[in-house]
């Protein structure tokens, strides 16, 4: 289990998905998540098949929040050049864990 850290504050675990199949499967599947899943590496996401709308976070190398967006299922998601990796979580989640556009994540063992 890993946590997700916000300005040195511990705000949700975190799944990290960094193997190409964990990154295929993403949350497929699922009726929700708790906490949040970050899919390293990756410039885009979609939520085809899912069963709930996602808060996207697109993350530059050094893990500083680029932009977040909010994803409805069956949606392709918009590619970012300079995004390195992806946090998603449930719709209205991120928000709540204080990650907006310039906000420098970290994620711990």
């Amino acid at each position: 289990m890993a946590w997700l850290l916000v300005e040195d504050q511990v705000v949700a675990s975190v799944e990290v998905a960094d193997t190409r199949g964990a990154r295929r499967k993403g949350l497929l599947g699922r009726q929700g998540i708790e906490g949040a899943m970050l899919l390293s590496p990756t410039k885009s996401v979609h939520t085809i098949g899912m069963k709930f709308a996602i808060d996207v976070a697109h993350l530059d190398s050094d893990m500083c929040v680029l932009a977040v967006t909010t994803m409805k299922p069956g949606r392709v998601g918009r590619f970012c050049w300079r995004t390195r990796h992806v946090l998603e979580a449930e719709a209205g989640s991120l928000q709540r864990f204080g990650i907006n556009p310039g906000v420098q994540i970290e994620v711990r063992s």
